[in-house]
């Protein structure tokens, strides 16, 4: 065998192997067909013979057989050159064939060009898929262009088929730039680690999603958060065909979490306002680090405070101090004043900044723009403001950033705001704006600490408002607190600069006097006695307040605040009962006043208790007749300890510690009761008067009581006569005059007692449902010997009459008295000259006596 001979076997086998891969066809060089096999038989659709009498420019398009390029095509063949490549042809049918192919020219031993051998390959199906890829990818342009967000498009290999026009906003590159670049090669994701885009085309490959939030640098080095989400577009077979990418920046969101995760955790570890402002400004200065920042507060007079900043001097925030806004005061004064951010991109030359630039200038700064800090009703609270080193204007990085930061001030403002309302309400009384009791202690505490380390005197004075619970009780609660206010604002304004004065409760007030000799604390007291006894209209009504004041003395009272107030109370205690509007010194003395009152404040609620207080009766007289008119309860209390306590001590005390209620009470019933017990013994007493106190007109079921009352002692309304204090005039407590007059229309009667002492006024007493006044003894006590006390009388006994009711004369001592009382026109009186208070017993004997007198 020769050697030629296994070499063509082998190139037999070959092109048996070539045969059956790939359609092959032969052409003579003037184009006609010479062989084709099989492959390229039914990729075109014709049989042997069919084929042998077509020629190669019958399976072109008929345009492009008869063009310039088919010429030069052929020419090329013709020439001995080989050609490969895309070519699109025309099967038997009409349909179009996409080919891959190589002509290859064949020669003779001379180098005539025998046929030309063309090789193919079918990609017909893969060129359709294509244009319908590229059909698909122009259906997603359309809306994908549209949209706000990155959308890239890469093929199996991650190689950019398509960048929508999102791209060049947010990262500056052209989306032509990217077309056929791996991703990895366009995008620096620098925290992401250097395996992440095999991690993204291996999720791909799997057919899953990726998604995560990636640090991304742009075209020009800036760098963006941005939130990546890569999702897989599979083949018919389930294989990765394309990915789509779409890009969200999340700067401005993730820049607000880390700013906001160290502001409010420097918030949540009680940071100062200072301290966390400071924050804010460097964080952002660190974010960008061409920015100077700088934040100021509005205060309540419109003026700027600044708060921080760190990359400033502090002689510039020392001139910024207290500048009020307005309209040209620079950036910031002018941004609070409009509340709207103000941009001056040249300090030199802006007449916003006339005034202030030689402030700026020299530290470099160039540019200003300030934003007002909003409060929660959208009021200018404060501005936050970029300075630039340059003429220059925020970009849209900037513009998120202070967007961001304003925010966060607002919310540290707000919560400095809260915490000193927090501070205000804890330490300071919410009606009157003074310290409370806790922080007037602190700082009393403080001012005792550095007299003793000065070796000064201090005074403290208790001041409690004489006759507050009346106009409390009459004029009501709002008018209360209307004084209240009044008599703080007057205190307010005589303090000097190291005095205290706060509110403990109720109508007490204190003042300490730092530092303070006796005779300044004489002087200081006289002059606040006659500030505080100015008149002031209330509720309509003019009233003329007055306070009993106590004064203790550091250090010769004590040592500490409690001691210092404690015997200051002590003392007030002691000038209410040396006839109010008086002030009075502490003493050892009171000392053990006070320990006696604590005591008898004790007993009297035991008595009350177990009943053992008593009634004495005095008669009423009439005086044409000389029968008797009417008798009135008095209350009287022996005690084993304190003996017999006078009225004037245990009744005031009474209302002073709550228990005037329940005492009038207690006389409605036991008076009842002895006027039901003298008629069963056959004694005629008309009525009878029981004193009553505003407290107990204040309960809606006075009336049923007083009904049940009298039911049970088988008494009429008209046996009983309430007898009420001036003070039930000024009441304003609707609950008051309508229980008056529910008492009234039950036939009850209703007297004024003490007429004259108080607030009355026709006005007033036109409103009472009353029947009876009674004169004050005061008045009769002298009327023998002053013109004026006489003709107060005549004139009381003349409104008596206008009015239709009966007038009382009270504390009766003389004939003359009475002859005066008489001449006047008084029909009934009472007093010493008929009889003093009498026991229940005593009143029985004297009514016998006086029964026997008459018949």
């Amino acid at each position: 065998m020769s050697v030629a001979a296994p070499r063509e076997a082998q190139q037999q086998a070959l092109l048996t192997a070539l045969d059956r891969s790939m359609a092959i066809i032969e052409f003579a060089p003037d184009g006609q067909v010479l062989r084709a096999n099989r492959n390229y038989l039914d990729i075109f659709g014709y049989s042997e013979e069919q084929i042998l009498q077509r020629s190669h420019g019958s399976f072109c398009v008929e345009s492009h057989a008869r063009s310039e390029d088919y010429r030069i095509f052929w020419d090329t063949l013709l020439s001995g050159r080989f050609s490969t490549g895309l070519y699109q042809r025309v099967a038997a049918d009409g349909h179009c064939v996409w080919l891959e192919a190589s002509y290859n020219p064949i020669h003779d031993s001379t180098g005539a060009l025998l046929k030309i051998v063309k090789f193919a390959s079918d990609v017909t199906a893969r060129i359709e898929h294509e244009r319908q890829q590229r059909e698909y990818i122009q259906r997603l342009a359309l809306s994908a262009d549209k949209a706000s967000n990155t959308l890239i498009m890469t093929d199996r290999h991650g190689a950019v088929v398509y960048a929508n026009q999102a791209l060049t906003q947010l990262f500056g590159f052209q989306p032509g730039e990217l077309l056929g670049q791996p991703m990895e090669q366009v995008f620096n994701l620098p925290h992401a680690g250097s395996d992440v885009f095999e991690r993204i085309h291996s999720c791909l490959l799997e057919g899953r999603s990726y998604h995560s939030e990636e640090m991304i640098i742009g075209k020009f080095n800036q760098p963006l958060w941005c939130s990546l989400s890569a999702s897989p577009v599979l083949d018919e077979q389930n294989q990765l065909n394309h990915c789509i990418i779409a890009l969200t920046d999340i700067t401005t969101s993730r820049m607000r979490e880390m700013l906001q995760h160290k502001v409010l955790e420097a918030m949540a570890r009680e940071a100062s306002l200072t301290d966390v402002m400071l924050l804010i400004c460097r964080e952002v200065e660190r974010i960008a680090p061409e920015v100077i920042a700088s934040i100021l507060q509005v205060d309540e007079q419109d003026c700027l405070r600044p708060l921080a900043s760190p990359s400033l001097p502090e002689s510039y925030a020392q001139a910024l101090d207290g500048l009020p806004i307005g309209p040209c005061v620079g950036s910031c004064g002018t941004a609070a004043f409009r509340n709207a951010p103000v941009l001056v991109r040249d300090i030199a030359t802006d007449p916003l900044w006339s005034e202030y630039k030689a402030l700026a200038l020299p530290l470099g700064l160039r540019a200003c723009w300030s934003t007002p800090i909003p409060g929660g009703d959208g009021k200018a609270i404060g501005t936050f403001a970029f300075y630039y080193r340059e003429s220059r204007g925020p970009d849209d990085f900037h513009k998120r950033l202070v967007e961001m930061s304003t925010h966060l001030c607002s919310l540290a403002l707000e919560r400095e705001s809260a915490r000193l309302r927090i501070r205000q309400l804890a330490f300071y009384d919410s009606l009157t704006g003074l310290p409370n009791r806790s922080l007037l202690l602190a700082q009393a505490e403080q001012a005792i600490a550095n007299a003793k380390r000065q070796g000064e005197n201090l005074m403290v004075l208790f001041i409690d408002l004489d006759r507050f619970k009346q106009v409390n009780d009459s004029l009501g609660h709002p008018a209360g607190d209307e004084l209240l206010g009044i008599i703080a604002q007057r205190l307010r304004e005589q303090m000097r600069g190291g005095d205290i004065v706060g509110r403990l409760s109720g109508d007490e007030f204190v003042v300490l006097l730092n530092p303070c000799t006796t005779e300044q604390a004489t002087n200081t007291i006289e002059r606040l006695q006659e500030l505080l006894s100015q008149p002031c209209r209330v509720a309509g009504v003019t009233l003329t307040p007055s306070a009993s004041i106590g004064i203790s003395q550091y250090p010769e009272n004590g040592h500490d605040m409690e001691t210092l107030l404690h015997r200051a109370d002590l003392a007030m205690y002691q000038a209410k009962a040396n006839g109010r509007s008086h002030f009075s010194f502490f003493s050892d003395e009171m000392n053990q006043l006070a320990q006696e009152r604590l005591a008898l404040e004790t007993a009297l609620r035991e008595a009350l208790q177990q009943r053992t207080l008593t009634l004495h009766y005095q008669p009423q007289i009439n005086l044409e007749s000389g029968r008797l008119h009417g008798i009135e309860a008095l209350a009287r209390w022996h005690h084993p300890t304190f003996g017999n306590v006078s009225p004037m001590r245990f009744i005031p005390l009474a209302e002073e510690c709550g228990l005037i209620g329940q005492l009038g009470q207690w006389a409605l019933e036991e008076s009842c009761r002895q006027l039901a017990a003298w008629r069963r013994a056959g004694l005629d007493v008309p009525a009878i008067s029981v004193n009553l106190s505003p407290t107990n007109f204040h309960n809606l079921e006075l009336t049923r009581y007083i009904n049940d009352t009298l039911s049970e002692h088988a008494l009429a309304p008209r046996d009983l006569t309430l007898e009420i204090t001036e003070s039930v005039l000024l009441d304003t407590n609707p609950s008051t005059l309508r229980t008056l007059n529910e008492v009234h229309a039950q036939g009850i009667g209703l007297s004024m007692d003490d007429f004259g002492t108080g607030y009355s006024s026709l006005g007033y007493l036109r409103r009472l449902p009353l029947d009876e006044l009674k004169l004050d003894k005061i008045f009769v006590h002298d009327m023998e010997h002053d013109e004026t006390a006489l003709a107060l009388t005549h004139a009381v006994i003349r409104i008596g009459e206008s009015l239709k009711m009966t007038v009382v004369a009270e504390g009766v001592e003389t004939q003359a008295q009475r002859e005066l009382l008489e001449q006047q026109g008084y029909k009934v009186a009472q007093g010493y000259l008929f009889s003093r208070p009498l026991a229940p017993e005593q009143m029985e004997d004297w009514l016998r006596r006086t029964v026997d007198q008459n018949t």
